[in-house]
């Protein structure tokens, strides 16, 4: 059964229109802003499920999960931070389905407990969209039957051609569950409108049609990099990267309802 727990904390729900949209960069790049606006407040993260992870002498270990530890500095364990991790790069339930293991969703709420006692405020990452499939023994069950453990979402999306129907579907599902969406933060942006044009001509208006389409507001617009925006082991985010996503007021916007 899914935890329909809620989060007493102030926090966020960091979800995307699909994989490998940039969620992690910009989950990482929120805590690292959120503690420069309030230093000294301590922050929980958590990855509650992960798939792709590599294996050490600890066990399964996700470098996702290992990002956010490091960039909120959250100095629980790794695996109260990401309680669920699959070695296979595939849906959660179908990863679990192929091992023949039960999701063990009494750990996500063990550790969304112990870390709702340690922060001030909570960054939860989901794995992929809002609508993939959590656990074999419930097919139709994703992340919006978790409610997000009553976090407000910000979406991550693409700034290319596509973004528009991928990212107006995710913000209505969320709204249709009852999830407020914070807002909506574009990964991948070009700011050399010349060269964004030649690229992709729609790349340009989508966040203008974004807003228009959803009624939510495009809060950053987050740089592409060159060799990458988040480098764990080198304690680096881009700053082109900090720089957008440390213009929102994350506090504000994880206190509301």
């Amino acid at each position: 059964m899914l935890p329909r727990i809620r989060v007493n904390l102030p926090g966020l729900f960091v979800t995307a229109t699909d994989t490998g949209v940039g969620k992690t960069v910009v989950a990482c790049a929120i805590a690292w802003a959120m503690r420069q606006q309030r230093p000294g407040a301590q922050l929980a993260v958590c990855k509650p499920v992960a798939s792709g992870c590599r294996r050490d002498r600890s066990g399964l270990v996700h470098e996702d999960a290992e990002a956010l530890a490091y960039f909120s500095d959250c100095r629980l364990p790794l695996d109260v931070i990401n309680p669920i991790r699959f070695r296979e790069p595939l849906a959660p339930a179908v990863a679990a389905e192929q091992l023949g293991v039960a999701m063990d969703w009494a750990a996500v709420e063990r550790s969304l407990n112990e870390l709702a006692t340690y922060g001030q405020a909570m960054i939860v990452e989901g794995a992929g969209g809002v609508m993939v499939p959590l656990d074999p023994a419930k097919p139709r069950a994703t992340w919006l039957e978790t409610g997000l453990f009553g976090l407000p979402a910000v979406v991550v999306a693409r700034c290319g051609l596509g973004t528009l129907n991928h990212t107006a579907m995710t913000v209505r599902l969320l709204r249709e569950a009852g999830i407020t969406v914070a807002g909506v933060v574009m990964n991948g942006y070009e700011a050399d409108e010349a060269v964004a044009m030649a690229a992709d001509p729609s790349r340009p208006g989508n966040a203008r049609w974004i807003e228009r389409m959803t009624g939510a507001k495009v809060l950053a617009l987050v740089p592409q990099v060159e060799g990458g925006a988040v480098l764990p082991g080198q304690g680096v985010i881009s700053p082109a990267v900090l720089d957008a996503v440390s213009r929102v007021d994350w506090w504000e916007l994880a206190g509301k309802e």
